[in-house]
């Protein structure tokens, strides 16, 4: 079976579960958050990802997603396990089911919305992102059975096209913008689905990390480490060798996928080693 909590995903369970509806085929639904307004002559900063997973444990938990998921760090937060509803779709008594139509109905909320300002990078789109943990996320959800197939069409644009036959009849991804009984138009965009996912190196074990280890494993993370803008190593290091550098660096890492303290020690652990997508080496 299926694995209920994404394993890259920040537990945050809110509680409240409740069965979907087997007798429809299995969805993913996708959002933004659109939590500011912005223009490209007036872009605003991206909201920060402890700010939205506050919100949807705190005074949002009645219209929690399964999923937060942050497109420019890989970080996920999610609220309920994949076979419960979640709350994030409007469902209007005596009509068709929402939330649980479907054996699973996986929501997915990215942190986004149009013209947000990163890094002082402007993104118009959220397929314009780095789109980062999408290959993650995709397979997480394709394993529940959803087809990487959008019934209504992948979204291109903030336009409502919604079919409720479709809707009851066929699996796979569905806009917000798609949904009967809702009026929300996004996401607007939303990545390709990942064909051929990469080869990347299994997590060796947290054993594996201690002062001394030498191993071209080290180097490949390094490498990556350096990529993703954690770079804390001084003068000299040695690239394949396990170092307090590496722990400073690996730390940040940690930090930039919304972990912290004890989580956030500098010493990898299974979810964000497989977040850092180390190449897998022959």
């Amino acid at each position: 079976m299926p694995d209920i909590w994404m394993p890259q995903a920040i537990n945050a369970d809110v509680g409240d579960h409740a069965p979907c509806d087997p007798a429809f085929p299995a969805k993913a639904i996708a959002h933004i958050t659109a939590d500011r307004i912005a223009s490209a002559a007036a872009p605003q900063d991206l909201v920060p990802f402890a700010n939205l997973k506050s919100f949807f444990t705190h005074s949002g938990i009645g219209m929690a997603p399964h999923l937060l998921w942050n497109p420019f760090t890989g970080a996920f937060a999610q609220f309920f396990p994949a076979t419960s509803r979640s709350k994030a779709l409007r469902d209007l008594a005596g009509g068709t089911h929402t939330n649980r139509a479907g054996k699973v109905v996986i929501q997915i909320e990215a942190l986004f919305f149009p013209h947000c300002r990163v890094d002082g990078k402007v993104y118009a789109n959220l397929a314009d992102t780095p789109c980062k943990g999408w290959e993650e996320l995709n397979a997480w959800v394709h394993s529940w059975g959803v087809p990487n197939t959008w019934p209504m069409g992948r979204p291109t644009d903030f336009t409502a096209h919604r079919s409720e036959s479709k809707w009851e009849s066929e699996g796979g991804w569905y806009a917000h913008a798609h949904v009967p009984e809702n009026d929300h138009v996004d996401p607007g965009s939303w990545p390709v689905f990942v064909t051929q996912p990469r080869a990347t190196e299994p997590f060796p074990g947290p054993a594996f990390f201690h002062t001394g280890q030498k191993s071209p494993v080290i180097a490949a993370m390094h490498n990556r480490l350096i990529a993703e803008g954690c770079n804390r190593y001084p003068p000299g290091d040695e690239t394949d060798v396990w170092e307090s550098g590496d722990v400073e660096s690996y730390a940040v890492w940690q930090g930039k996928l919304g972990f912290s303290g004890s989580d956030a020690d500098g010493v990898p652990g299974k979810s964000s080693w497989e977040r850092l997508h180390v190449p897998h080496l022959v």
